[in-house]
């Protein structure tokens, strides 16, 4: 076989790869979650207000870094993601007792 097959046939097995674990997720989270607005929300990897740890974590991932604060009636806590420099983040997310409250994305 030249070598241009290898390359289709790699394109191919990634496409057909890609569209299963894209509908495997999506099957896991309706399984998870049993609501389809809930689910298309984060298969797009979108946050927002009043959205819950879990469901950020299904949506966008696990943080790279994160900063706890416990005060007397509630718990703070700062996600980070896209790491752009030594403690320097494109995105910060903030928690409070276990609810997004608000973002900083640079």
């Amino acid at each position: 076989m030249e070598w241009y097959y290898w390359v289709i046939v790699f394109f191919i097995i990634v496409g057909v790869y890609s569209h299963y674990t894209t509908k495997w997720r999506r099957e896991r989270l309706m399984e998870k979650y049993g609501d389809s607005v809930l689910v298309e929300k984060l298969m797009s990897k979108s946050f927002w207000q009043g959205q819950t740890e879990g469901q950020l974590i299904d949506s966008i991932g696990k943080p790279r870094d994160i900063d706890q604060k416990v005060l007397k009636t509630k718990t703070k806590k700062v996600w980070k993601y896209n790491e752009t420099g030594k403690n320097r983040y494109a995105l910060k997310i903030t928690l409070e007792n276990g609810e997004v409250v608000g973002w900083d994305k640079k």
